[in-house]
């Protein structure tokens, strides 16, 4: 190994150069599949690659442009700007017109560009003078434009299994080149399982971990316990509170307790704590699980809910996080009705899409001697004094508006008892017209 090689990160000098080489991806990289056809055969197109750290992003956009013999330049979209930008445009020029080489032009982090600096890229794909390869953990769709998204092929890769990291990780402990097996240095299979764990789906963040262990021994034979206590056995998950995986992970919580499944909620719940996400954010969500999912099938929910995010305020961790958790359990078991969410949100279409209607005369208030003289509240039957405590056929819309039904309470729960008082008053209606 040369000097200038001697001080690479363990996880670049394992980068593979082909895509045999390469783990993971087999829904992409498939023998059968095109991607792998078109890296194999050197058939360049324009593509983003939308996945976790450490899911080959980079390496793929490297033997993309090995294999088709094309002049690879890379920029990152945190150092660079349209200057940059412009200086890789002008040299992809020159490779086409003198060289008659194709240029690849790979982008990391590339959701950080903003639209000015993505709508740079757009007529220099059009003409052929770069392949543009970008790499985002981020959903495309939402962070780049539709206008560079429209020209690009969007291929999602996803976290490495525990199999494909433990043979990176073998890999490397092996290869006595590019690796570490000048150290004779092994591991357990216990020990692998630990690292391989830790590592959670991420190459670059394996080979890492087992870089600075091999600090600690240059050999012999890895034990579970040497690996635990080199790194904490609670490092925290992938978590990104501003990315997909946060909303990925929220979504999952959410549908979890609206499939009534308290385990799987549960699950998702610690998840999201072990990646570091506020408890108090969690608690608001819950309050929402409640209103929007069980409404008043169970009231209650509303109520413990609103009581483990004030246990949370008030006593913090992790005393206010068994306060969720109890809520969570509790929301997941609970009868399901999304009637008054449904209610809402089509009381709210209604209003949007009318005019401002008037209110009918007798129900208006009447404080004042003048307002009673122009007739508010004349007529207005109090409805504690009708039979059933009920004004039956009595009229609540606006005078121009057609009678709507919002709320169709479910079979449910306390929802039941409420869609049997509703028909009875119905029934009251129809007995008066």
């Amino acid at each position: 190994m040369s000097d200038s090689e001697r001080y690479r990160p363990l996880a670049d000098r394992m980068r593979p150069e082909n895509i045999d080489d390469f783990f993971g991806q087999g829904h992409l990289l498939g023998n059968d599949n095109n991607l792998r056809k078109a890296i194999s055969s050197g058939i360049l197109h324009s593509m983003v690659f939308w996945g976790p750290p450490g899911s080959g992003k980079t390496t793929l956009a490297q033997i993309i442009a090995t294999t088709s013999k094309a002049n690879l330049i890379r920029l990152s979209a945190v150092l660079s700007g349209v200057k940059d930008i412009r200086k890789a445009i002008e040299q992809a020029s020159r490779n086409k017109q003198d060289f008659k080489q194709d240029t690849v032009l790979f982008v990391d982090e590339v959701h950080r560009f903003n639209k000015a600096q993505q709508d740079a890229f757009l007529p220099h794909i059009e003409n052929g003078t770069i392949y543009f390869i970008g790499a985002t953990t981020e959903n495309p769709s939402f962070e780049l434009n539709n206008a560079l998204l429209s020209r690009l092929r969007i291929y999602v890769l996803k976290s490495l299994d525990i199999k494909n990291i433990k043979s990176i990780l073998n890999l490397a402990l092996k290869d006595s080149e590019n690796g570490i097996g000048r150290l004779n240095l092994s591991i357990s299979e216990d020990a692998l399982d630990v690292l391989a764990d830790l590592s959670d789906g991420d190459a670059r963040r394996a080979l890492n971990l087992l870089e600075i262990i091999s600090d600690f021994r240059q050999q012999g034979q890895l034990e579970k316990q040497d690996v635990i206590n080199v790194f904490s056995s609670n490092e925290s998950k992938r978590f990104d509170k501003n990315g997909d995986i946060f909303y990925d992970q929220i979504s999952a919580l959410h549908k979890s307790v609206r499939g009534s499944s308290p385990d799987a909620a549960l699950y998702w719940f610690v998840r999201m704590l072990d990646g570091g996400c506020d408890p108090v954010y969690i608690a608001r969500r819950v309050v929402r699980m409640a209103t929007e999912d069980i409404g008043n099938a169970d009231p209650r929910a509303l109520r413990i809910a609103l009581d483990a995010w004030e246990t949370q305020d008030r006593l913090g961790s992790p005393e206010g996080e068994l306060a969720i958790a109890q809520a969570i359990i509790y929301l997941a078991c609970a009868a399901k009705s999304n009637a008054v969410y449904r209610a809402f949100n089509e009381a709210k279409r209604d209003v949007n899409h009318q005019t401002s209607l008037e209110v009918p005369i007798h129900l208006r208030n009447a404080p004042t001697g003048l307002m009673k003289e122009l007739g508010h509240g004349d007529n207005y039957r109090y409805a504690h004094d009708e039979p059933e405590g009920y004004v039956a056929g009595e009229n609540y819309f606006p005078d121009n508006m057609e009678h709507a039904q919002y709320y169709r309470p479910v079979n449910r729960g306390l929802e039941q008892s409420i869609s049997e008082k509703l028909a009875r008053l119905r029934e009251l209606d129809n007995a008066e017209k």
